[in-house]
């Protein structure tokens, strides 16, 4: 899906569902969780913590959806494997059951063990600093929502708790070490994502495109591929997704995987089989053949990202639960139903409302793609993570959901417009139009120099006029290409230049306004 069309796509929605529309239903699901807290734990003591907890939680919640989201539905959308439409419908309702049916019931009142709890004795002092960490981190995702930068959700908050943490007791409740792994993920999380999307989209183009038979090599190949990623989504929802209902370990979902995966490419063979016969032999062709299983991989990676990245809104929340009801400070948490409720619900409003935006960006805005490059972004999402996850190496889902599109992006100007390679074909087409244009003129010079011409000369020479005037426009077409040859890029530059100044500034941006907030906090409440 091209930019133009999504900017229609946008000023129609616009249309529909203006600004102030979208506002006040964004802002009726805040009152609606400002009542229902308000009414639930009126008679408790710092019960107003508890009410702006969670207005707060339902603003980080619906920021989480705005922003997080894209990275699963995004390259799907971009390839045109489905609507924008439709990917808000599967992406909402598969976030909110994510949450619901695998969000947990317990989590780490501190996110990555970014600080040590105990050294804040005031339970008091602790929920000023979460509700200062829930609502710097939804600031800052709001924001880089509104200049279309997709950030990762989980740094936001682990620079907001950061922030109000070192603000609370100063620098040495800060795990440094954790930090530093998380400063890690901003080079490993892309680059991984990166390499492994661009080795699928490699493997791809070898086996199949770069083929003359493109049908016979899909029949083989695409089978296979679909339970590669059949095997690497159900290992990455066993040990992601499904956690906290049952944990397995890495060996056993894996083998647990493989036997899903040779069960689907029994299944799939003779589907793509039949598929492949209404196909032209075209890369066209062959793309359609990948836009069920993008479908698939867009709703189990919204269902695994609402189980884990629900923590981000409701983990705060739940600890400021805990600490307002039983007045103390502990290292995990129960999640009740209702602010379970208020992560699920804010995820798939904050989708439908403002995802487009971002959405935009990864599918469209860094680098065109089609269902065979969504395809394998979507694989680098659940291998990168699978891999990551047991070699200990800290990585973001959306770092490597965007430099999975980075990846394929870099691979196409690599195979098909590197400088070396465009310059050499241009002047192979140069010389051979220039070489035919030379040969028509020839043979006009040699009819025009007749003393006596027949009617079929007189024919020709007019050929000839008409054919040296299409030959000088395509010549001087070949000059203009080999001039701006060096211009040419399948990777917006700006964009990407965009997206990494975020990525680096969001947990310190995150952690000073958090401080901030904490100490206006701290002051209104000492005062």
């Amino acid at each position: 899906m091209d930019i133009q069309t999504l900017d229609t796509i946008d000023r129609a929605t616009e249309k529909t569902l203006p600004s102030f529309a979208k506002f006040s239903l964004a802002l009726l699901f805040v009152v609606i969780v400002f009542i229902w807290s308000y009414a639930s734990h009126g008679a408790m003591h710092n019960n107003m913590f508890l009410v702006i907890g969670a207005v707060f939680g339902a603003y980080m919640a619906m920021n989480i959806g705005a922003n997080d989201v894209a990275n699963n539905v995004g390259p799907a959308v971009g390839s045109k494997a489905m609507t924008l439409m439709w990917a808000i419908i599967i992406a909402a309702i598969f976030e909110a059951a994510g949450a619901f049916i695998a969000g947990g019931d317990v989590v780490k009142t501190i996110k990555k063990g970014i600080i040590d709890p105990a050294l804040i004795s005031n339970p008091e002092v602790f929920i000023w600093a979460m509700t200062a960490a829930l609502l710097s981190a939804a600031l800052w995702l709001n924001f880089a929502t509104s200049i279309g930068a997709p950030v990762s959700t989980t740094h936001s908050i682990v620079g907001g708790v950061m922030g109000a943490g070192i603000a609370a007791a100063g620098f040495s409740i800060v795990s440094w070490g954790t930090m530093g792994k998380i400063a890690a993920s901003w080079v490993i999380s892309p680059l991984l994502g990166g390499i492994i999307a661009a080795g699928f989209l490699f493997f791809i183009k070898k086996k199949i495109m770069f083929k003359k038979d493109l049908i016979t090599s899909a029949q083989k190949f695409v089978p296979i591929l679909v339970s590669v990623m059949s095997w690497a989504f159900s290992t990455y929802i066993i040990l992601k997704g499904i956690k906290h209902i049952i944990k397995l370990d890495f060996f056993t979902a894996a083998i647990l995987g493989l036997i899903f995966a040779v069960i689907v490419y029994i299944l799939v063979k003779p589907i793509i089989y039949k598929a492949s016969q209404k196909i032209k032999n075209d890369r066209e062709g062959v793309n359609t053949l990948f836009t069920i299983p993008l479908i698939f991989s867009a709703a189990l990676l919204s269902f695994a990202h609402g189980a884990n990245d629900v923590a981000n809104a409701i983990g705060p929340l739940a600890a400021i639960n805990d600490a307002v009801t039983s007045h103390a400070i502990s290292s995990k948490v129960g999640i009740p139903f209702w602010v379970m409720a208020v992560g699920a619900i804010g995820l798939a409003i904050g989708l439908a409302l403002y995802g487009p935006k971002l959405i935009k960006t990864v599918g469209s805005e860094i680098t065109e793609l089609d269902q065979v490059r969504a395809f394998s972004i979507a694989m680098a999402a659940a291998i990168t993570v699978i891999f990551a996850s047991q070699l200990g190496l800290p990585v973001s889902s959306t770092h490597i959901a965007v430099g999975g599109v980075f990846g394929v992006g870099f691979l196409r100007e690599w195979l098909d417009s590197s400088e070396a390679k465009f310059l050499s074909d241009t002047r192979k087409k140069f010389k051979r139009h220039k070489k035919t244009l030379d040969s028509y003129e020839d043979e006009l010079t040699k009819l025009e120099k007749l003393e006596k011409k027949s009617k079929a000369d007189y024919v020709r020479i007019a050929e000839l006029y008409k054919a040296i005037d299409a030959k000088i426009d395509q010549v001087k077409e070949d000059k203009r290409e080999f001039k701006t040859a060096k211009r040419v890029k399948y990777v917006k530059r700006d964009a990407v230049k965009k997206i990494i100044a975020a990525w680096i500034i969001t947990v310190p941006a995150a952690a000073f306004l958090s401080a901030c907030v904490f100490f206006m906090i701290k002051g209104f409440m000492v005062s």
